[in-house]
C-alpha cells in the first residue's frame, strides 16, 4: 500500500485512485445544477421540511441577508425534523456494486444543510444544526464503505459559527463505524470560489474534529496557508489538495510531486496521508478531468519514487 494514499473529493472511480468516492451522481438535479445537488437531494428528504417555497418565504429568507449567494431558501422547515423517506444506506450500497473495491461515501455537513433553510419551526440555529446532524447521524451508522466524508463549504468564510458546525459534524462522526473524513473547501459553485478566508482562522475548529483525516482545498490556495496546518492536531491526518478544479490547465506528474514535497517539508514527513483534488470536477470536461486524476496518481508515484 502506498504510503500516501490517492482519492477524490466527488468524482467517479478511475484507474490509479486508491480511495474512490461514489461519484455524487445519483444527486444531480437540472433544476439546482449551482451545488451538484449536494444541498436540495438531502433537505427535500427529510421530515419536517418543505420543498415548496413561497414568495413570503423567499422575502423572509432574503431579509436574513445570510447568504450572499443564495437568494431564495433550498426549503422550509415548518416541523420537527426526521429522516422523512431520505435513504443513504440504501444510496450507499448501490455505489457499493459499482466501485470494484473499497470507496468513500460523501454526505452534506448539518451546518451547511442548515444555512440554507429557512427555519419557522426551531426559530435557534443551533437548535436547527443538530436536529438535522440527528438525523443524518441516525443513518451514517448504517453506511456499509470504508470511509464516511462529511462534506463543508460553507464554515471557511464563516469562522464565527466554528463551535456550532463542530457539534453538528462531530454528531455525524461519531456516528461512523469506518473511516472518518471531513473535506472542506472555499466553495465551488459554477467553479468560482464564495467563501473569503484563511485556514489560519480555522485551526482550532480543525482540532476540535473526531476526524481521522481532513479532506483540504489547498492547491487553489495561497501557498502560506500550509503553514497554519502546522498547528493541526498530529493524530488528524492531512488530506492535501494538490489538483486545481478551478482551471483548465491540467497538471504535470512533476507538479503534483512538487507540491507533495512542499507539504512535507512544511507539516513534517509523513503528516501527509491523502492527496486529493481540491474539490469535485463537475465543472471541468471529461477529458480535462480524467487527465487531471491520471496527474495525481503518477504525481504520488512520482513523489514516492516508483
Amino acid at each position: 500500500m502506498a504510503t500516501i494514499q490517492t482519492t477524490t473529493v466527488g468524482s467517479y472511480p478511475v484507474p490509479g485512485i486508491d480511495l474512490p468516492t461514489d461519484g455524487e451522481l445519483y444527486r444531480f438535479d437540472v433544476n439546482h445544477p449551482d451545488t451538484n445537488g449536494m444541498i436540495e437531494y438531502f433537505v427535500h428528504k427529510l421530515g419536517g421540511i418543505d420543498s415548496r417555497v413561497g414568495r413570503a418565504d423567499t422575502t423572509a429568507f432574503r431579509a436574513k441577508h445570510e447568504m450572499a449567494f443564495r437568494i431564495k431558501p433550498a426549503a422550509v422547515v415548518r416541523g420537527p425534523i426526521t429522516e422523512g423517506v431520505l435513504n443513504l444506506s440504501e444510496d450507499c450500497t448501490r455505489a457499493g456494486r459499482v466501485a470494484g473495491g473499497p470507496f468513500k461515501f460523501t454526505l452534506t455537513s448539518p451546518y451547511m444543510l442548515a444555512r440554507t433553510l429557512l427555519d419557522t419551526h426551531y426559530n435557534d440555529f443551533e437548535a436547527l444544526n443538530m436536529a438535522i446532524a440527528d438525523a443524518l447521524a441516525t443513518q451514517a451508522g448504517d453506511l456499509q464503505c470504508d470511509c464516511v466524508q462529511v462534506d463543508e463549504a460553507n464554515i471557511p468564510g464563516n469562522p464565527a459559527d466554528a463551535p456550532i458546525a463542530a457539534a453538528g459534524i462531530n454528531r455525524v462522526l461519531d456516528a461512523v463505524k469506518g473511516t472518518k473524513a471531513v473535506h472542506f473547501c472555499f466553495g465551488n459553485y459554477g467553479g468560482q470560489t464564495i467563501q473569503k478566508g484563511e485556514w489560519a482562522a480555522l485551526i482550532k475548529f480543525l482540532n476540535s474534529l473526531r476526524a481521522d483525516h481532513l479532506v483540504l482545498e489547498l492547491a487553489h490556495r495561497p501557498a502560506a496557508d500550509l503553514d497554519a496546518l502546522k498547528e493541526l492536531d498530529p493524530k488528524i491526518g492531512v488530506g492535501l489538495g494538490v489538483v486545481d478544479i478551478k482551471v483548465n490547465h491540467i497538471e504535470s506528474a512533476d507538479e503534483i510531486a512538487r507540491r507533495i514535497e512542499a507539504a512535507e517539508k512544511k507539516l513534517g514527513a509523513g503528516r501527509v496521508k491523502f492527496i486529493h483534488p481540491d474539490c469535485g470536477f463537475w465543472m471541468l470536461k471529461r477529458s480535462i478531468a480524467d487527465r487531471k486524476i491520471e496527474a495525481l496518481a503518477k504525481g504520488r508515484d512520482r513523489f514516492e519514487g516508483r
